[in-house]
């Protein structure tokens, strides 16, 4: 389960075994989890996450959707 990026608490990650689903990422922060898409950027599932942190963790992925693709086409190999 590889780490992409750590920043402002929350951790985006891949898990390896995905990598025939779109290319999305996870993240997490204490008793928070979202899935993004990131062709285009959209919620795919959140569990604990409130709105306010939803606006703020997808503003997250927009920002560094680049480095998330990039990552996601390394580690699978697209």
């Amino acid at each position: 389960m590889p780490t992409v990026l750590r920043t402002g608490g929350f951790r985006f990650f891949f898990f390896s075994n995905e990598g025939t689903e779109p290319p999305h990422v996870h993240v997490d922060s204490g008793d928070g989890y979202a899935k993004f898409w990131l062709d285009p950027v959209e919620l795919a599932a959140s569990v604990g996450f409130n709105a306010r942190e939803l606006r703020h963790v997808r503003l997250l992925v927009i920002a560094h959707r680049e480095r998330f693709r990039e990552a996601w086409n390394e580690h699978f190999g697209a």
